[in-house]
């Protein structure tokens, strides 16, 4: 078995990304919008060659969401990928763990893409990483520089490790926020039950069954139907 030694500043590397984002994922009450507008801008300081960074979603390739960029020219990207449903992001979210563009002036794949990011903004190399993101959503992690050839096999690595942990870090913020949701939903139903339960003299089978029918012929969601019943001033009529 051979071993292959990995340089000492590229593990110092390594590590520093891992804390990095262990400390996101371990912040008390830190939404997903947080974190991953604090990732990409890790990104951009960790990732060496990296001017920019931002993040790309999509479900279908037909709507395209950047919910983070250091700077406005990924976003800009991001809206010529949406214009063309073609582009380096893209590719990496849905077909390719890893797409690297070392100069936008000879790259070949992306000729409608290619020629509005040269005309509409100065990068000339990017790096795309694929993130696994909960759901049919898929993504990339993008970095950008405005000089060719700004990206190494080192670029490539670190890239690969931070987007990995970036996944885990953001999929976990989702789920955090998801469950708060879904406690604060239930507190405000049983209120909602109570309320009924109290008022009509009926137990929590049937206040729900009330709950679900106002629901239902107001076609207004559930939730809302307690909301606005918690939230009611005792006596008020409509």
């Amino acid at each position: 078995m051979v071993k292959v030694s990995v340089p000492a500043d590229m593990q110092a590397a390594h590590l520093r990304v891992a804390e990095l984002v262990q400390g996101l994922h371990n912040r008390p009450d830190t939404d997903s919008d947080t974190v991953v507008a604090e990732l990409a801008e890790h990104a951009a300081v960790e990732i060496p060659g990296a001017q920019y960074a931002g993040i790309t979603l999509t479900r279908n390739a037909k709507h395209i969401d950047t919910p983070a960029a250091t700077h406005h020219w990924p976003v800009l990207l991001d809206k010529i990928q949406q214009r063309y449903r073609e582009g380096p992001c893209l590719t990496a979210a849905w077909e390719e763990k890893t797409i690297h563009v070392p100069d936008l002036e000879t790259e070949p794949r992306f000729p409608n893409y290619r020629r509005d990011a040269l005309t509409e903004t100065p990068i000339r190399s990017i790096m795309a990483f694929q993130m696994f993101i909960a759901g049919e959503t898929v993504g990339a992690l993008n970095v950008y520089s405005d000089h060719p050839a700004a990206f190494s096999a080192e670029s490539r690595t670190l890239g690969l490790i931070f987007a990995a942990h970036s996944s885990v870090a953001w999929n976990s913020a989702r789920r955090d926020e998801q469950f708060r949701r879904a406690l604060s939903s239930r507190d405000v139903i049983g209120q909602a039950k109570g309320m009924i339960m109290e008022r009509y003299g009926v137990d929590a089978v049937q206040a729900f069954a009330v709950l679900r029918k106002l629901s239902q012929d107001s076609n207004v969601p559930l939730i809302q139907v307690a909301t606005e019943l918690v939230t009611k001033p005792e006596g008020r009529d409509g």
